[in-house]
């Protein structure tokens, strides 16, 4: 169903508190699902994704229980969960998929994952091989290329693993099936990816190495059930910051946001552009660090974003190119091709989107080039069924002269259900 946008070039002024952490919510109910007893999550995201994780270990016989945004997990650990009688359905979880790849492989289960059309697009043999090479059973279409994947549980032995991209979700899955492995797993990393899946095996007890992009995990360790506190979803975040930066006359304060060091490259990138913003940290001793970050109307130049940076703000480019069609000067973003192989294919999405609201932007194979400022105007847009695409729409519209319409909304449920009751509430 269609929706549309439009604002008189609004100011946003106000305070939000953005729901939880998308990766650290789907985690936290993973390792709560492994560990031996009870395992309480605060600040949990209610997102059909993160939903969807909970009801695949539902399935699997875990007990978990969802008060607001607080889940509680009773779980006898992986030995006994108990073999699903129907399909585990992942929906448009990419997460989901990949990382109950490595975790289903070290059980004695035989279970079948399927996803919504969008997940049947997306590449799962970067995780099945490795697995594949740790003893996994694994089968599926084009060689476990797509889903429907069938997983046959067995005894896995550990790898030595060098990442060809950097992939938190690749990462994370061999990670899940070192716990059961025989021996030391080892991921090479020459870019360091997001570290929830490090930082939550300590939480839960387990002992990880980490060294100049060197993950290590003895096999045979045993996790025990605690709390997780989910910080505010720096991706989500992203968004206002944004808007907060672009739109006239605005200050906008974002609280409880995820600052975590692998994830923080948006805020980077807003210093490099000359934003009008401070960060001021909470608790940088938590599991998961988080500030409070203030955002103002700015005098944006363009910058270029490549390299080390791209892992830690990979699901936060579609907003930074609407953020350079502010700017004045060329923006270049390049070494993404992962966005290639997101919900949609990013970089098509995002350039074609744009250009019909009057952006000067040019695909390349690898990224993206932005000349601004541009005045942007109305116009119809594809979300793609991406929620992030659909979040760059609607911020677009704060700025845009004219009528924006999403024809597809609902898909930022995904991440971020409350987020038309936040962009309203900043108006003023």
């Amino acid at each position: 169903m269609s929706t549309t946008l439009q604002y008189i070039q609004p100011s946003l002024q106000g305070d939000i508190t953005v729901p939880g952490d998308k990766s650290v919510s789907h985690r936290s109910v993973m390792f709560g699902s492994i560990a031996n007893g009870k395992t309480t999550v605060s600040g949990f995201l209610l997102g059909e994704d993160c939903l969807r994780t909970i009801d695949c270990f539902q399935k699997l016989g875990v007990d978990i229980e969802v008060d607001g945004t607080d889940v509680t997990i009773n779980s006898p650990g992986i030995d006994g969960w108990t073999e699903p009688k129907e399909v585990l359905y992942t929906g448009n979880s990419g997460t989901t998929t990949r990382l109950m790849l490595g975790l289903l492989s070290g059980t004695k289960l035989h279970t079948i994952m399927t996803g919504d059309a969008s997940i049947g697009k997306r590449p799962m043999r970067r995780v099945a091989d490795p697995l594949r090479l740790m003893g996994a059973q694994i089968a599926g279409r084009d060689n476990g290329q797509y889903t429907p994947l069938a997983i046959q549980g067995g005894p896995l032995k550990a790898i030595d693993y060098k990442m060809p991209v950097a992939s938190a979700q690749v990462k994370s899955a061999i990670l899940l099936a070192g716990i059961r492995a025989e021996g030391t797993t080892v991921v090479r990393e020459e870019e360091i990816s997001r570290d929830h899946t490090e930082r939550m095996l300590r939480q839960f007890g387990a002992t990880v190495t980490v060294e100049d992009g060197v993950v290590s995990l003895q096999g045979g360790q045993t996790l025990t059930g605690t709390h997780v506190n989910v910080p505010g979803d720096i991706s989500s975040a992203a968004f206002f910051l944004v808007a907060g930066a672009i739109a006239k006359n605005s200050k906008i304060v974002l609280k409880n946001v995820g600052v975590n060091e692998t994830r923080d490259g948006i805020l980077e990138v807003l210093q490099n552009m000359g934003a009008k913003m401070s960060v001021a940290i909470d608790d940088e001793n938590a599991a998961e660090p988080t500030a409070t970050i203030t955002i103002e109307t700015s005098n944006l130049k363009g910058t270029t974003v490549e390299g080390a940076i791209i892992p830690r703000l990979i699901d936060e480019i579609p907003i930074i190119a609407l953020l350079a069609t502010q700017a004045a000067g060329k923006t270049i973003i390049k070494d993404a091709e992962e966005l290639k192989v997101k919900e949609t294919n990013r970089i098509d999405a995002v350039v074609n989107e744009l250009k019909k609201l009057g952006a000067n932007i040019e695909a390349t194979d690898d990224g993206m080039v932005i000349e601004g400022p541009a005045s942007l105007h109305g116009g119809s847009l594809r979300t793609y069924g991406d929620h992030r695409i659909g979040m760059m729409g609607a911020i677009a519209a704060l700025v845009a002269d004219g009528e924006v319409e999403l024809d597809d909304a609902d898909c930022i449920a995904v991440s971020y259900p409350n987020f038309f009751d936040h962009v309203n509430s900043i108006i003023k």
